[in-house]
């Protein structure tokens, strides 16, 4: 998988670069694809749109799945020993104090 480095350009060379987005990440990053069900989308869509809709700025889809990973990471829980993505959904919902049924 080919790692993507984003530089840091002058205002005016970024404009004579053409279309497109500008690089918007500090880091380096890759691009993956990942099966999520139906349910998980339009939530993600929900959440994403929500909460800023009528301020201005909303988040997509790749902010709210990002932060949702750099906060599993950030926390320290050890993910490792979970046998089952069950069994790893019920344990982080455990930990965001929300009985998961």
């Amino acid at each position: 998988m080919a790692k993507k480095q984003v530089r840091s350009l002058p205002v005016g060379l970024r404009s004579r670069l053409g279309p497109g987005r500008p690089p918007v990440h500090a880091e380096t990053w890759s691009k993956v694809s990942v099966v999520l069900f139906d349910r998980q989308i339009l939530h993600l869509d929900r959440v994403a749109s929500g909460p800023r809709a009528g301020a201005g700025r909303t988040l997509n889809r790749a902010e709210v799945i990002r932060a949702l990973i750099d906060g599993l990471i950030d926390s320290g829980m050890d993910i490792t020993s979970s046998p089952s993505e069950a069994d790893l959904r019920a344990r982080v919902a455990r930990r965001l104090g929300t009985p998961f049924r």
